[in-house]
């Protein structure tokens, strides 16, 4: 059986592996969920990528952010970017992540934010994955 892919007009089989790109400071919440779960949803495996830390001294770096939404839309398995903490620091990445379809789950827990994913890559029932975790979930 196939399913369809993450990125636009791709299709992988069952058993895949997508990714959700997450923050450092909740990267560990959103890892541990992940465990819990099983590391999948339904026949999708998933895996998470810590991104490096986007503050230091307790400002934004701004660099970073971008770098790390960039990251997350190179990747044709991104289904999902946990982070930013911050209104400020969200304002800088989203316009990256929506261009390329990839939802921003921001301003949460990694643990309920990695719960949301798996729920909703659970309960796709075909298309691009990636638009469907952001059609559930936005």
């Amino acid at each position: 059986m196939l399913i369809a892919g993450c990125g636009e007009g791709e299709s992988v089989a069952d058993g895949a592996t997508v990714t959700a790109y997450v923050v450092a400071p909740l990267c560990g919440e959103a890892e541990k969920k992940l465990a819990r779960n099983g590391g999948e949803a339904g026949d999708v495996r998933v895996r998470v990528s810590c991104l490096p830390s986007s503050e230091s001294s307790h400002k934004l770096n701004l660099a970073q952010i971008g770098a790390n939404a960039r990251q997350a839309t190179e990747d044709s398995s991104a289904i999902a970017y946990i982070g930013e903490p911050t209104n400020a620091a969200s304002r800088f990445s989203e316009p990256i992540l929506e261009a390329a379809g990839i939802l921003q789950l921001s301003q949460s827990s990694g643990t309920k934010a990695m719960a949301e994913v798996l729920e909703a890559l659970s309960q796709s029932t075909g298309g691009s994955l990636r638009q469907s975790v952001n059609d559930a979930l936005s």
